[in-house]
């Protein structure tokens, strides 16, 4: 049972008074409602010699060609509902607006969430259907909108945008995503994200590489969370402890060290923010292809022990980092 209480009161420097906060989206359409249309038009002419991510697969998606994210010219969506496991400045007390879209352009061979992310469970949609999924999201309660694994769909969300916002959509929009994103979506994004929430995965390409199927990932996220922070600063909160607008990095602790916390704690704090919000996560498990050959991934065989979670957390706070999602764990009972 979820009572109606704040998430966490904010501390004065992060505070964004609610009846001063516009989603950026909103501004946006307000100044000129003609750069919309034409950032949709830029990312389907991208769909068309797919550069849409750093994959770069050179595919045309909007004759319905597949890549390496194996989704054509519309997207695919495995759910959309009131998430209630996110952090707490997300979730509050009526959920966090997620849309999961399936398919992405990242193998990880531990995910966790392998059926939508490697199977693709779910179904296509349209840009109208996605718009009908965030109004009703919005008429739940939801204090945001939040696009999980976006990566590979940026021109299928701007395209559902446009229509939500005609309808009404007033929510902050939150932009979930593993990091591996391009320079090129990102600023189509621009001035539509109010709160971007990458999760920086690896940092040594070769590890990247044989965990993630990708070696230019660590190259690739350093740029894309320095771009996401220039777009919308250090994370702002309105009075009840919710976030409104800014960054905020998620990082998965790893066993045996092989997800570089502490270099990734070190780049956030100096060429970042040493104000940055970070979730430091402790849930990683085997899955997926782990499981399946444990011989192969034996160093991540195993969770993560208590002792390797508090050392990535006093990484951090040896990094400069002071601002982290601490979960009120029973403020909700």
């Amino acid at each position: 049972m979820f009572s109606n209480q704040p998430a966490r009161k904010p501390e004065p420097q992060w505070h964004l008074p609610r009846n001063r906060f516009t989603p950026a989206y909103l501004k946006l359409y307000e100044k000129d409602r003609s750069v919309f249309r034409e950032r949709i038009d830029e990312g389907l002419e991208v769909l068309a010699d797919c550069t849409v991510c750093p994959r770069d697969c050179h595919v045309n998606r909007m004759e319905d060609e597949h890549g390496k994210c194996r989704t054509g010219r519309k997207a695919w969506v495995s759910s959309y509902f009131a998430h209630f496991g996110e952090e707490d400045c997300l979730r509050g007390w009526n959920g966090s607006g997620t849309i999961f879209f399936s398919f992405c352009n990242l193998k990880c061979v531990f995910c966790q969430n392998h059926e939508i992310s490697w199977a693709g469970a779910g179904k296509e949609v349209t840009a109208e259907e996605i718009s009908e999924m965030m109004m009703s999201l919005q008429e739940r309660g939801c204090h945001n909108i939040n696009f999980v694994t976006p990566e590979h769909v940026v021109p299928q969300v701007l395209e559902a945008l446009l229509p939500a916002i005609e309808k009404g959509l007033r929510l902050p929009i939150v932009y979930n995503t593993s990091a591996y994103d391009s320079l090129h979506s990102l600023k189509l994004m621009e001035g539509i994200v109010d709160i971007y929430m990458p999760d920086f995965k690896f940092w040594d390409p070769e590890l990247s590489k044989f965990y993630m199927t990708e070696n230019t990932y660590p190259e690739v996220a350093r740029a894309a969370v320095k771009e996401m922070h220039r777009q919308v600063g250090d994370l702002k909160f309105d009075e009840e402890g919710l976030a409104l607008r800014g960054l905020m990095v998620r990082h998965l602790v790893m066993p045996n060290r092989v997800a570089g916390s502490k270099e990734i704690f070190r780049f956030v704090a100096e060429e970042i923010s040493p104000d940055t919000f970070v979730n430091i996560m402790d849930q990683y498990r085997p899955d997926a292809q782990v499981l399946r050959k444990p011989d192969r991934y034996k160093d991540i065989a195993r969770g993560v022990s208590g002792h390797e979670f508090r050392e990535a957390e006093q990484f951090a706070r040896d990094a400069g980092l002071h601002r982290f999602d601490k979960r009120w764990r029973n403020a909700w009972a």
